[in-house]
């Protein structure tokens, strides 16, 4: 049966209290994961009230990302220490507050500061949620509580860009934190009032204060890395360069002091199980695909499509909706079919998604652009339920929030390394087309004179025709590159098919941890 192990003497919740549980502890990774997402396209608004650059802008979402990739490893141990529900009660209050006051903040540096904070308490939310909601089913329906689960952290990045766009077009920028304050205080206070008799029993654990310091200073460098690469030209920028250095230096110290310390910050011994560790990989790198296939896309519409931020959201939201429906049925039946089918036909149909996608045009229709977000979604179905329940089988209850805590660092990690990797290629891509394109643009050129002369009868001097012309030739460009992108991931999703072959069945992963 897939899952982890239920506590002795914990039995499941019933009736309303389950679904209570369920809600609170969904709405609680929705507003989490919704903040990853919602400033994307509220920064120029943000940085033009605050009187600063878009570039500097950008920091709002760094700062978060960075706060929140340091916290996300520590919820084992933060669980083991002082408890699932109070960390997850007290995460969850603690970003209420940061929310409000990133809200209020006047100024850049109020407002990165607070984002900081807000980064840092957040990241014990998604994988505590997680475990606590494993632990409020039968094990029968553990597949189902990973449904409910899955859902949020799909659907919440998808509407997180519409929201954003919305409340930027319709109301002041502070409401995108502000909304988070009456869903926290309902998920913190409901999921206090049922399941506060629940803890697990907690260990005085000493401070891997090392371990700390040495996570803090490669994941911080390496974030900020992923960030500011395209900005100062990679590696052709000394700060990018001692940058690198440092992350990696971190890293190799940092995995070398928690496989030796006796009570880590981290457990990386979980990845001795086959299970986790492939189910891990095949999680991360199948999210970063996809996550990196949500950012290139709107930004292609909106920089050369002629969409807005909200119209753009609008193409991408399907896919969410549509996994909400298929979620259901995926987490009931992982008790009776093995979880790696499910998973194999999400990675074959989201590749399949991937090469309708490469057929993208400039003439194509809004309709034309949502039809391989519906075949998507069905994959997403069959993607996060499934990876989550091989990843987490056969784990001790109180392996789970270090586990959990772990495969999302490493997913939002994935995400973060797809994200700027895609757009980098994406963009140096374009600029390559563009080049080949432009030498077709010369005076004694039968077609570029026949354009030229076209645009001219409309009015335009000379200057003017060429500078559409180069729009054009820039849509163009860019469109190719996206071609290109969306070939290269679904030939990346296919080889993820191979990491699922290295898995176990999950019922036997309590066997695998040899």
């Amino acid at each position: 049966m897939p899952g982890p192990a239920r506590p002795a003497g914990l039995p499941p919740l019933e009736g309303s209290a389950r679904t209570l549980a369920t809600i609170s502890l969904a709405l609680a990774t929705l507003m989490n994961v919704l903040d990853t997402t919602i400033a994307n396209v509220s920064i120029p608004t943000i940085a033009g009230d605050l009187g600063v650059s878009a570039s500097q802008g950008t920091w709002v979402i760094t700062s978060f990302a960075v706060a929140n990739a340091i916290s996300v490893p520590l919820s084992g141990w933060l669980a083991q220490r002082f408890g699932q529900v109070r960390v997850f009660v007290c995460s969850t209050l603690l970003f209420v507050l940061a929310s409000w006051l990133c809200g209020l903040a006047h100024s850049l540096d109020m407002l990165i500061a607070f984002r900081i904070i807000q980064g840092l308490v957040a990241g014990p939310m998604i994988p505590l949620s997680q475990s606590l909601l494993l632990q409020c089913y039968p094990s029968a329906k553990s597949g189902t509580a990973l449904a409910i689960w899955s859902m949020t952290t799909t659907v919440a990045p998808v509407i997180g860009p519409i929201l954003g766009g919305w409340i930027s077009d319709n109301m002041a920028w502070g409401w995108i934190f502000y909304i988070n304050i009456p869903a926290g205080l309902l998920a913190a206070g409901t999921s206090w009032m049922l399941l506060k008799h629940r803890e697990l029993p907690t260990a005085r654990l000493p401070v891997d204060t090392v371990g700390l310091a040495l996570l803090v200073i490669w994941v911080g460098a390496m974030q900020l890395v992923l960030d500011r690469g395209k900005e100062l030209d990679w590696f052709g920028s000394t700060e990018i360069v001692v940058l690198t250095v440092i992350a990696m230096a971190g890293f190799c110290f940092f995995l070398a002091w928690e496989l030796t310390e006796k009570h880590p910050i981290v457990d990386l011994k979980l990845f001795k199980r086959r299970n986790f560790t492939f189910g891990t990989l095949a999680f991360s790198l199948g999210y970063g695909v996809f996550f990196a296939s949500i950012v290139v896309q709107p930004l292609w519409m909106q920089q050369y499509m002629g969409y807005t931020a909200t119209w753009a959201g609008l193409a991408t939201a399907p896919s969410g909706l549509v996994a909400i429906l298929f979620m259901p049925y995926v987490g009931k039946s992982l008790g009776r079919i093995d979880p790696r089918i499910f998973a194999a036909l999400a990675f074959i149909i989201l590749a399949l998604a991937s090469f309708m996608r490469a057929g993208f045009n400039t003439d194509m229709a809004f309709f034309d652009m949502v039809a391989p977000q519906l075949v998507q979604g069905v994959a997403m179905a069959g993607f996060f339920v499934p990876l989550s329940a091989i990843l987490l089988s056969g784990l001790d209850p109180a392996q789970v929030p270090a586990a959990a805590g772990l495969s999302n660092f490493a997913r939002i990690t994935a995400g973060a390394f797809g994200a700027s990797i895609s757009v980098t290629l994406w963009e140096s891509r374009a600029a390559l087309h563009h080049a080949q394109l432009a030498e077709t643009i010369e005076p004694y050129r039968p077609a570029a004179q026949m354009a030229l002369e076209a645009l001219q009868e409309r009015g335009m001097d000379q200057a003017q025709a060429l500078a559409v012309i180069n729009r054009m030739i820039d849509t163009q460009s860019a469109t190719l590159s996206l071609v290109e992108f969306f070939w290269a991931s679904g030939g990346v999703f296919l080889l993820l098919l191979a990491l699922l072959a290295l898995t176990g069945p999950a019922r036997m992963a309590s066997r695998q941890s040899k």
